[in-house]
């Protein structure tokens, strides 16, 4: 699957990370594809009172919540009790995500419309 990526000015390292309620703003009702090193990674839904749903695309979601820690935004998961934190920037293109704040960790960008939707399915069900 080909991706259009939108890709900062500036390295992530050079800008401020985004406060709590920056962050809030920017995506709270939207839903946000994100690509690394040139191909999908996956979709976040921002829902009101800091909820969200995450999927790898996959149709496989997880719920889960953010809350600001020091200069990160991190994300606990209904699946997961460890907090998922990441270091959030702006650019002109879009949102930029490091692991962390770890510089040789994870790098997320916001990614263009890439034409699909995040699907979720509901739970297993067993004969």
């Amino acid at each position: 699957m080909m991706i259009l990526l939108m890709f900062a000015v500036q390295p992530a390292a050079a800008q401020s990370p985004l406060s709590g309620a920056e962050f809030d703003v920017y995506t709270r009702g939207k839903t946000l594809f994100y690509g690394s090193d040139g191909q999908v990674y996956g979709v976040e839904r921002y829902l009101p009172n800091r909820r969200v749903i995450w999927s790898f695309l996959d149709g496989d979601c997880m719920e889960g919540v953010w809350y600001e820690y020091e200069e990160q935004i991190c994300f606990l998961y209904e699946d997961r009790l460890d907090p998922q934190c990441w270091v959030f920037t702006q650019s002109g293109g879009g949102l930029i995500a490091q692991f962390e704040g770890d510089p040789t960790a994870t790098e997320l960008y916001e990614a263009e419309d890439i034409g699909e939707e995040m699907l979720c399915y509901g739970p297993d069900v067993g004969v």
